[in-house]
C-alpha cells in the first residue's frame, strides 16, 4: 500500500491491475480496469452475481501482500443477501459491497464472469475395447441360520463364488460397515461391485443397473472431465472449467515459485484443484441424472506438476534441474476419500504414469490415445501449451521431449491476446492487394465483411485475439508481405495502407478498430510468437535428429489449442516440419481420451505402463544443438528447411530479409564508431 492512500489491486485470471483510493468497492475498481464481472442488479447487492475471492498470501510475481484485513468487513448488504439465499463460502465476497482497504489479489471465478471461458476440450469419438476394472455382480445370499454359524460377509463371498466363480475375494472394512443393512434392505438380493476381480468395494440392496467412472484431464489452464457409463462405455456427461490454481500463477513455474515463497502452500493448491474437481463431479452427475455414489472409478492425467498437486505431492523438485519426479509409476488403487473426492466413498482412483520431469501423464494419455507404438508409420505428436510436449516414433522406437514455448500461443504476452472466449478473434484472412483483413470471432458464425456480422457480434463485442487467431494473422501477414521472413513489419507499407502504423521505433498492423478499442499486432507480438514457435520447432528437430530422419509421415496436434488451429497456417508459420497437409490433423483432447481409455480398459492401463518405460527422454535444456535449431527456426517458416511439400500447395513469399529499424540503427552506430 502506498503512502498516498491508494492500494494496488490485481485481478485474476485476467491479470488486470491498478491503484485505487482506499474505500473503493471491488466492483467499481473492476469496472474501471475492464475486468469481466457480472452484475445484474447494478451493484445493489440483490443478485449476488458479482462474487469474488480474496487470495491471501505473498505474491512475488505481483509484488503484493494480500490479506483478509485488506478488505472491509462483511457489510449489512452481504449479510442480508446471505439471509435470503445462502451463506457465502469462506473468502468469498460480493464485490459490490466489499471495499478495498489495502493491496489485494482478487480472483473472479468463472461463475461470476459475463464472458465465461469456452472450455473446448471434449470427448472424442473412439472405439475402445470395453474392459472396466470395476464390474457389477448381482447375487442372492443365503439367509442366516442358527445351525450354520457363518457371517453375512462369508455367505456373500460364498454366493459370489458359487454364482460367478469369484474365489478368494478381499474386502475393505467400509464394505462390512454397510453390508448388513444392504442385505436386509434388499431381502438378501444385492449387487456387488468388484475391483479387478479381486476386491469387493461396494454393495447395494437389490439390483443396481449402472455404475459410472470419471476420466479427468487436469490442465494448468483448464480441467476437463467426462462421466462414462462403465457398462456401456458411453460418455453420459462432459464438463470443464478453468483451473482455480491460476490465482497462484498463470504458468506452472510461477505456481512452483509461489509454493517456494510460501512453505506449506502446496496444500492450498491441492485443495483448490480438488474443490474444482468436486464441483465438476456434481455438475456431471446432475447433467447425467445420476447420484455421485454411483461413480466407482476415476482416472487422471496431467502434466507432472498438475499430476503431483492433484495427488498431494509437493512439486518443488520439478522447479529446477534435474527436474526429478517423485514417481514415474502409475498411481493405482487409491481410495477416492484419500483425495477428498465426493464420489462413492470406496471408489478407486488411477493416475497414468508420468514419463519425465517435464513430460507428464497427459503425454502418456496422448500416446495411449494415438498408439504410435503399434505401427510402422513415423508419427509426430505435438501437444501445445505453456510447455509443448512432443513425441516422435513408431513401433520400433519412441522419443519424447518438452520444449519451453511459453504462454504466447494461449494469448499471453500478446498485446491484444486473450483466451478462447466470446468476442475473441479466432480466424483471419488478409487481402494481399489491399492489405485489408477480415475475421471471425468466437460467438458469431459470420465473417466480419458479411452482412449481419456487426449485429451478431454486438452482444459480446470484439475483445481480443486468441491462440488460433494469432497464428493465422501472423501467417497471413507473412503471405501478404506485411512482414518478411525475419518477422519484421515492413514500415514502407504505411504509405500504402492505414493498417500499418508507426509504433515507436517499429511498426504495427491494425487488425480491428472501433470506438472502444484498437487491436493491433505489434512487432513485440510477432517476436513473442517467433520465440514460441522456434522453441517448438527446435524440440521437434532434436527428436528427428536423434531418430535419424529428415521427414515424418504423420503429424497429430493434441490439446485444446491443436483442436482449433488451422494446420496449414501452423506449417506456414513454421510450428511443425514439412509434411503432406492431409497428414496433419487434430487429435482433439487426446490426453483426456487416453484417460477415458484407461478408465474403460484395464488392459490399456497395463499397456501404457509398459510403453512409457520404453520412451527415450531427450532433455532440450542440455542439448547443444537446441540453440542452433532454435535460431534457424526463428525465420518464417524456417531459415534452412525448404518446406517443399508446403510450397507445392501454398505460394510462399521469396525469402527477403530486412533488419528491424532498431537493428539497423545499432549497426549504423557500430560503423560510425569503427570509422572514428
Amino acid at each position: 500500500m502506498s503512502d498516498t492512500g491508494e492500494a494496488l489491486v490485481v485481478f485474476t485470471p485476467s491479470g488486470h491491475r491498478g491503484r485505487f483510493p482506499l474505500g473503493t468497492p471491488i466492483l467499481e475498481a473492476a469496472r474501471a480496469l475492464g475486468v469481466d464481472i457480472d452484475s445484474v442488479c447494478g451493484g445493489r447487492g440483490l443478485c449476488g452475481r458479482c462474487q469474488v475471492d480474496l487470495c491471501e498470501g505473498h505474491f512475488t510475481k505481483h509484488g503484493v501482500e494480500s490479506r483478509a484485513d485488506h478488505l472491509s468487513g462483511k457489510s449489512d448488504t452481504e449479510k442480508a443477501w446471505e439471509k435470503r439465499r445462502s451463506p457465502l463460502r469462506d473468502g468469498r465476497r460480493l464485490s459490490c459491497s466489499a471495499q478495498i482497504l489495502g493491496d489485494a489479489v482478487i480472483d473472479v471465478p468463472s461463475s461470476s464472469q459475463v464472458h465465461r471461458q469456452i472450455v473446448r476440450k471434449r470427448a472424442e469419438v473412439l472405439d475402445i475395447e470395453l474392459d472396466p476394472i470395476v464390474r457389477l455382480y448381482y447375487v442372492q445370499v443365503q439367509e442366516p441360520d442358527m445351525h450354520v454359524p457363518a457371517s453375512d460377509l462369508r455367505r456373500l463371498k460364498d454366493a459370489l463364488a458359487y454364482e460367478w466363480h469369484l474365489e478368494g475375494l478381499e474386502n475393505d472394512i467400509r464394505v462390512v460397515q454397510h453390508l448388513q443393512e444392504a442385505l436386509r434392505k434388499g431381502n438378501w438380493g444385492v449387487t456387488v461391485a468388484i475391483y479387478d476381480d479381486k476386491r469387493i468395494i461396494a454393495v447395494w440392496p437389490g439390483f443396481q443397473e449402472q455404475i459410472y467412472g470419471m476420466a479427468v484431464d487436469v490442465g494448468s489452464t483448464t480441467i476437463a472431465a467426462h462421466l462414462c457409463n462403465l457398462q456401456t462405455g458411453e460418455v453420459v456427461a462432459s464438463a470443464g472449467r478453468m483451473n482455480p490454481q491460476i490465482r497462484y500463477g498463470e504458468d506452472l513455474m510461477s505456481r512452483i515459485s509461489y509454493i517456494m515463497m510460501n512453505p506449506g502452500s502446496e496444500s492450498l493448491l491441492t485443495a483448490s484443484v480438488r474443490n474444482a474437481l468436486n464441483e465438476l463431479t456434481v455438475e456431471l452427475a446432475t447433467e447425467a441424472g445420476v447420484h455421485v455414489d454411483a461413480i466407482l472409478e476415476a482416472t487422471f492425467v496431467g502434466n507432472p506438476i498438475m499430476q503431483s498437486l492433484v495427488f498431494g505431492i509437493n512439486p518443488v523438485e520439478l522447479g529446477g534441474a534435474p527436474f526429478a519426479l517423485a514417481s514415474d509409476e502409475a498411481i493405482d488403487g487409491l481410495w477416492a476419500t484419500e483425495m477428498d473426492l465426493i464420489i462413492h466413498p470406496n471408489a478407486r482412483v488411477y493416475g497414468l504414469p508420468c514419463i519425465a520431469g517435464h513430460v507428464g501423464a497427459d503425454t502418456a494419455g496422448v500416446i495411449l490415445s494415438e498408439t504410435p507404438y503399434l505401427g510402422e508409420e513415423l508419427m509426430l505428436l505435438v501437444d501445445v501449451g505453456t510447455n509443448a510436449e512432443i513425441v516422435l516414433g513408431n513401433r520400433h522406437r519412441l522419443l519424447a521431449c518438452s520444449s519451453p514455448t511459453g504462454p504466447a500461443f494461449e494469448g499471453a504476452q500478446i498485446s491484444c491476446g486473450q483466451r478462447a472466449a466470446s468476442g475473441a478473434i479466432e480466424r483471419v484472412r488478409i487481402d494481399p492487394l489491399t492489405l485489408e483483413p477480415r475475421y471471425k470471432v468466437i460467438g458469431c458464425e459470420l465473417w466480419s465483411d458479411e452482412p449481419g456480422f456487426k449485429e451478431g457480434a454486438a452482444s459480446h463485442g470484439i475483445t481480443g485475439i486468441c491462440g488460433s487467431g494469432i497464428i493465422e494473422v501472423i501467417a497471413e501477414m507473412y503471405l501478404a508481405g506485411i512482414i518478411n521472413q525475419d518477422g519484421v513489419v515492413q514500415g514502407g507499407l504505411a504509405e500504402r495502407t492505414e493498417r500499418v502504423v508507426a509504433d515507436g521505433r517499429t511498426f504495427s498492423y491494425v487488425l480491428h478498430r472501433d470506438d472502444s478499442r484498437t487491436l493491433a499486432i505489434t512487432q513485440n507480438d510477432i517476436r513473442a510468437i517467433q520465440l514460441a514457435k522456434a522453441a517448438l520447432y527446435a524440440g521437434v528437430r532434436l527428436l528427428m535428429e536423434r531418430f535419424g530422419t529428415e521427414h515424418v509421415d504423420r503429424i497429430r496436434f493434441a490439446g485444446a489449442f491443436g483442436t482449433h488451429i488451422d494446420v496449414k497456417y501452423a506449417m506456414i508459420l513454421g510450428l511443425i516440419p514439412d509434411c503432406d497437409l492431409e497428414h496433419v490433423t487434430s487429435a482433439g483432447n487426446a490426453a483426456g481420451t487416453g484417460a477415458r481409455i484407461a478408465l474403460l480398459s484395464r488392459k490399456a492401463r497395463r499397456e501404457i505402463e509398459e510403453v512409457v518405460r520404453r520412451v527415450q527422454k531427450v532433455e532440450t535444456a542440455t542439448e547443444l544443438r537446441f540453440q542452433e535449431h532454435f535460431i534457424n527456426a526463428m525465420a518464417i517458416p524456417h531459415r534452412q528447411d525448404p518446406f517443399h511439400r508446403l510450397r507445392s500447395q501454398v505460394v510462399l513469399p521469396s525469402p527477403v530479409s530486412e533488419l528491424a529499424p532498431e537493428s539497423r540503427m545499432g549497426r549504423r552506430r557500430r560503423r560510425q564508431s569503427q570509422s572514428s
